[in-house]
């Protein structure tokens, strides 16, 4: 059982470019840095890292708005060249609004890998390119296999991968960073079963391992910090098949769809 756990955001990792090899890129800057990955450590990874690495941002001057997000783009006030890449990357438009104060709509999207979230997490920030809109890589937990088997090769360790994006909750203020990409770390710890402090038998408790890991990366990361990747050590966990879409919840069991 975990007692104390390290968080390390990753110093000096430069900015990424279309094509860049990330698992030479985070192993060098944890050589600099005097790390050396170690069995049980969990690396998380912001989502733009590998969306920049994977070509995939999207250029709104490339893009022609159907009927659908012209008509989107009026209702909210929004670029409807960015609405045509949210309704690209969705499977449904859940919900759209505009209030009196804001000056641009949101539109809740569930994203084609599942996720519900703002815009179909589309975004258009922190990334240094204007006019410009970057999307989810199309495969997050092969991006998550890809760097995990290589730098468990280079440092020789037992280690898992954990791709990270920032989401709002329902009915709660402020964001936070949630898993949306897994190698080898558990979507969830199933403690149904198990016995209580008092000896009672847990029915329902499953807490949400990827997804505290996830939340946690945010103490030690800023948005301006440039520090994209946070090193995770003395945790108890046990390798896995995992992938982000495990912490979904089924949709039958979904109450308010």
């Amino acid at each position: 059982m975990s007692l104390s756990v390290t968080l390390t955001a990753l110093p000096g990792v430069p900015d990424i470019q279309d094509g860049d090899n990330l698992s030479a890129i985070f192993a060098d800057c944890l050589s600099k840095a005097d790390l050396a990955l170690r069995d049980g450590d969990i690396l998380c990874v912001a989502q733009k890292v590998f969306s920049k690495a994977e070509g995939c941002i999207i250029p709104l001057a490339s893009v022609t708005p159907s009927p659908e997000a012209l008509r989107y783009g009026e209702e909210l006030n929004k670029d409807p060249r960015k609405v045509e890449v949210v309704l690209r990357e969705s499977a449904r438009v859940v919900r759209s609004f505009k209030r009196p104060d804001q000056n641009e709509g949101t539109m809740i999207c569930e994203h084609r890998l599942g996720f519900i979230s703002a815009n179909a997490a589309v975004d258009q920030s922190n990334f240094g390119e204007e006019d410009a809109a970057m999307v989810l890589p199309k495969d997050p937990d092969a991006s998550c296999a890809r760097l995990r088997r290589d730098l468990a090769e280079r440092f020789d360790a037992r280690i898992g991968v954990v791709m990270t994006d920032t989401f709002g909750r329902p009915w709660r203020l402020g964001q936070v960073n949630v898993a949306i990409g897994l190698s080898k770390v558990p979507a969830t710890i199933r403690e149904q079963g198990n016995l209580d402090a008092w000896g009672r038998p847990l029915e329902v408790t499953e807490p949400a391992f990827a997804d505290e890991i996830a939340a946690a990366t945010g103490l030690v990361v800023r948005k301006n910090g440039r520090t994209p990747a946070v090193l995770l050590r003395g945790l108890d966990w046990q390798p896995t098949d995992s992938r982000g879409a495990d912490i979904l919840r089924k949709k039958q069991e979904d109450m308010f769809r």
